[in-house]
């Protein structure tokens, strides 16, 4: 089944096609409306030709930058982000030959993949349960555990981009994270 995350048929083709895309995706998404996060993948496709990995890491620094950074930038901060960007390529050529689904298929655990993720620049535990959650609900990688270390990203509802599958499932994703912002807000006042 096709992806609909980014809410866009070329960003989500990409995003459906191309393994790097969707963990490339996944990174940026911090700090931005996460359909924006994960159409950036599309984004340097389109500008740079390529998503091959090794190309990424290895490409002139700045160009890259300016090539993140031009608006429609791939993240607010698109200049930073195209830095995590290459690193995260240089990791995936280096430890998984190019191949970013390498990181999930062959994790023979929940917990194998938890650790290859946080691994990850920009992945922490919680970025990491919430792709593992994805992985699981919309591609059907689900290695034994993977459950355990999502906790409740893993049960049905709409908390995070693992549960995103059309404009309607991204607005209720959308309010539930407001509502968890708006108890925490309330709790710490």
């Amino acid at each position: 089944m096709p992806l609909q995350i980014a809410q866009d048929p070329h960003a989500d083709q990409v995003l459906t096609e191309n393994p790097f895309a969707l963990l490339a995706g996944m990174m940026l998404d911090q700090q931005f409306p996460m359909e924006r996060a994960f159409a950036g993948p599309a984004k340097v496709l389109d500008r740079f030709g390529t998503l091959d990995p090794a190309a990424i890491a290895d490409a002139d620094p700045e160009a890259f930058a300016e090539l993140c950074s031009t608006p429609p930038a791939i993240h607010r901060y698109g200049r930073s982000m195209a830095g995590r960007l290459q690193a995260l390529a240089r990791i995936v050529v280096d430890e998984y030959d190019g191949d970013a689904s390498r990181i999930w298929t062959e994790a023979s655990t929940g917990e194998a993949l938890m650790k290859r993720l946080t691994a990850l620049p920009g992945f922490g535990e919680q970025k990491a349960k919430i792709f593992t959650a994805l992985l699981a609900k919309q591609l059907d990688v689900k290695p034994r555990g993977w459950t355990t270390v999502v906790g409740d990203y893993g049960r049905k509802g709409f908390r995070s981009v693992a549960d995103v599958v059309d404009a309607e499932s991204l607005a209720k994703v959308r309010a539930f994270k407001q509502e968890q912002k708006k108890a925490a807000r309330e709790a710490g006042a």
